[in-house]
């Protein structure tokens, strides 16, 4: 293909998710009234799930289809550190006051998991090939998917708390499952566009040449994070503060435990082992990024440097940065 013919429909693929991800957005805050969740909840459980499963297909393809555990790696973990500095935008978007001094005290449980299952991702890149597997899966990869279910019942029953005082959800059956129906449109229409963009991604990175590690941290994490990004700016549209924040630490859970889905259509040993030594920069970059937004949920910064953003949103777009770098040097690589 032709970097124009690629360029037009990366274009048509952003318009399509752009225009989806409002309606879902919209879906998501009306349901979670609907029904009494919270939209921390609502935001991982929903949101999160939908807009990373492109990250889930192009994992599953680029290790059964492309045989590149690389590229599956480097998307997922990439995806996660991309998420994290679209935080830094959320932020810049917030004209009054930096979003921590807003944002729920249930994403700290969000991203607490998210460095809990980081650090095992990290701890198995470390190790390589010394990882401990279950026939030829590793032995991380069950880990993470407990903690993920964990994570799930750990936010549903923090929000639950919470809202005890609030008062009943409202909405008869009738207009609740006309809004089902209306997310399951949008959803639909979201995991096909952000399907094809892997494909498209994968064409551009080959014809400049650049190493799949990169391409996947880089090219393909930022295309399957489109999603993401249109659904997050819709709920900043709603003024859903929380569901915009828990869309994007909720897709990073997913993101890892994705890394466990494609370790099980891997065969040919744990995916980890077989992952290019720069793929810890991509984990570290992560974890180091999770730190800095726990930090900032915790002591809720008030001022901006130059006007701009807190202190922490600097830091998260530094880290994503040096971790650009880092990849961008090691081209050479497979």
């Amino acid at each position: 293909m032709s970097m124009t013919w690629i360029a037009l429909q990366l274009v048509a693929c952003a318009g399509v998710i752009g225009a989806a991800g409002a309606f879902l957005s919209a879906s998501v805050d009306r349901l979670a009234d609907a029904h009494g969740w919270g939209r921390g909840w609502a935001g991982l459980a929903l949101l999160s799930t939908v807009t990373s499963l492109p990250e889930l297909a192009s994992g599953i393809s680029s290790v059964t289809l492309v045989d590149a555990p690389n590229l599956a790696i480097g998307d997922a973990l990439g995806s996660c550190a991309f998420n994290l500095v679209f935080l830094a935008v959320v932020d810049l978007l917030q004209r009054h006051q930096p979003m921590y001094r807003e944002a729920s005290t249930a994403h700290l449980l969000s991203a607490g998991f998210g460095v809990v299952m980081l650090g095992f991702v990290s701890l198995s890149l470390v190790i390589g090939r010394q990882v401990p597997s279950l026939l030829h899966v590793g032995v991380y990869s069950p880990m993470l998917l407990v903690l993920y279910l964990l994570a799930l019942r750990s936010v549903f029953g923090h929000e639950r708390a919470l809202r005890e005082a609030l008062p009943a959800p409202g909405g008869g059956p009738t207009a609740v499952r006309r809004e089902w129906w209306r997310f399951g449109l949008a959803a639909a229409l979201v995991v096909a566009a952000g399907t094809w963009l892997p494909a498209l991604v994968d064409g551009l990175a080959q014809a400049t040449g650049l190493s799949r590690s990169f391409a996947g941290a880089v090219f393909m994490a930022l295309a399957t994070s489109l999603p993401e990004m249109a659904v997050t700016l819709a709920a900043l549209r709603l003024g859903a503060l929380d569901l915009a924040i828990a869309n994007l630490l909720g897709s990073n859970l997913f993101n890892v435990t994705i890394l466990a889905v494609d370790d099980l259509f891997y065969t040919r040993g744990p995916l980890l082992a077989a992952a290019a030594p720069q793929q810890a920069a991509s984990a570290s970059a992560a974890l180091l990024m999770t730190g800095l937004v726990i930090v900032g949920l915790v002591m809720r910064p008030q001022g901006r440097i130059l006007r701009v953003g807190s202190w922490v949103s600097l830091g998260l777009v530094a880290a994503y940065a040096l971790q650009a770098a880092v990849l961008f040097l090691g081209t050479s690589s497979p």
